[in-house]
């Protein structure tokens, strides 16, 4: 465990997405509110290095605002096995020939 101790992780929040053309975007200054596709009760996606790692919601106590973990987002197991594949009956990448087919 102490080799972890020093492993360092960005984690992020997302609380929601928009989506707007560049013009708009580039004409925003300082105090530009940009409304989200979100409500206060939506789920957030919390992200370990831009990969969703749980969902969750925002809590809010007093001044502070955090995030609960109400669910935990799993690896489809082909990206953990190691030789990962593509498709059904296919070869396992990490078991390929050389040769050209």
């Amino acid at each position: 465990m102490a080799v972890l101790e020093d492993l360092k992780v960005d984690l992020s929040v997302v609380l929601g997405r928009s989506h707007m053309p560049l013009h708009m975007l580039l004409r925003m200054g300082r105090g530009a509110v940009i409304e989200l596709e979100a409500t206060e009760s939506d789920m957030v996606e919390i992200l370990a290095n831009d990969h969703p790692i749980a969902r969750g919601q925002i809590v809010v106590t007093g001044n502070r605002i955090s995030v609960e973990v109400t669910e935990l987002i799993r690896k489809a197991e082909v990206l953990r096995a190691p030789g990962v594949t593509i498709g059904e009956g296919s070869v396992p990448i990490l078991e390929m020939d050389d040769e050209p087919a």
